[in-house]
C-alpha cells in the first residue's frame, strides 16, 4: 500500500486525516514537523501532507527544506491548512506545493487530486534515461503572474520524454511550455508541449526546471536519441 505522511501539530486533524485516508494509503503522521524530513527519508511516502502554522518549524519553512534535499524534492506536497487560502496559496506554490485545501478539508477533492497527481508521478519515476548532450531550446509560456515569457536557453541533460533546463521565468508546478529545439545556425523547430514536474535552486535568478513532454513531434525525437 502507497504511504502517505501527514505532519500536523493538532492531533485531532491527523486523526481527522488518518480516518479518511487509511483505506487507500498507509499513514505515516508526526506533530512535530522537525521529524518530517526523517519520516520522509525513512518511510518514501508518495505525498506529503502538511499543516502551515506549527509549533518549532513552519509548514514555509518545512516545504522549503524538503525540496532542497534531493531525496524528497520529487515528493508531491498538498497543504492543508486552517489560513486562508487567498493569502497562503501563491507563496506555498513558489515554496513547491503542488495545492492548498483550507480547513474544514474538502476530502472529495483531496482524494481525487491524490490519485490524479500519483498516476503522473508512476511514469515519471519510471522515464527514459537522461543523457547528456547540449540542446538549445526556446521556451514559450506564462510565468508566476500570468505574463507571457519567451526565452532562449539550453540543456545538458535529455531523454526521450523530457529536459532540465535553467531560465529566468518564475514557474509553478504543472504549468505548461512550448518547446523549439534551436540550431546552430538560428533555425527553430517545433518540439511540442512539456510540463513542469520538478523544480530547483530556487532562491536563484535563474531556476532549474525538471520538464516532462505532454505532446512531442520527432523533432525532440531525434534530438532525444
Amino acid at each position: 500500500m502507497q504511504k502517505l505522511l501527514i505532519v500536523d501539530d493538532d492531533e485531532a486533524m491527523r486523526r481527522v486525516l488518518k480516518i479518511r485516508l487509511s483505506a487507500n494509503y498507509e499513514v505515516i503522521e508526526t506533530g512535530q514537523p522537525a521529524q518530517a524530513v526523517e519520516l520522509a527519508l525513512a518511510h518514501k511516502p508518495v505525498a506529503i501532507l502538511m499543516d502551515l502554522m506549527m509549533n518549532d518549524l513552519s509548514g514555509f519553512e518545512l516545504c522549503r527544506g524538503l525540496r532542497d534535499l534531493s531525496y524528497t524534492a520529487r515528493i508531491p506536497i498538498f497543504i492543508v491548512s486552517g489560513e486562508s487560502e487567498g493569502r497562503c496559496r501563491e507563496h506555498c506554490e513558489r515554496l513547491g506545493a503542488l495545492d492548498y485545501f483550507q480547513k474544514p478539508v474538502d476530502f472529495t477533492r483531496l482524494q481525487a487530486r491524490l490519485v490524479e497527481e500519483l498516476q503522473k508521478q508512476v511514469p515519471e519515476r519510471r522515464s527514459s534515461a537522461r543523457v547528456r548532450m547540449r540542446v538549445m531550446l526556446r521556451l514559450q509560456g506564462l510565468d508566476l503572474s500570468g505574463h507571457r515569457f519567451d526565452e532562449l536557453t539550453t540543456t545538458d541533460n535529455v531523454s526521450v520524454d523530457g529536459f532540465l533546463c535553467q531560465f529566468a521565468a518564475s514557474m509553478v508546478q504543472n504549468s505548461i511550455v512550448e518547446v523549439f529545439v534551436r540550431s546552430g545556425d538560428g533555425k527553430e523547430n517545433y518540439a511540442g508541449s512539456a510540463r513542469v514536474v520538478r523544480r530547483v535552486d530556487l532562491d536563484t535568478p535563474w531556476q532549474k526546471y525538471g520538464f516532462h513532454f505532454q505532446s512531442k513531434t520527432s523533432h525532440w525525437v531525434l534530438q532525444a536519441n
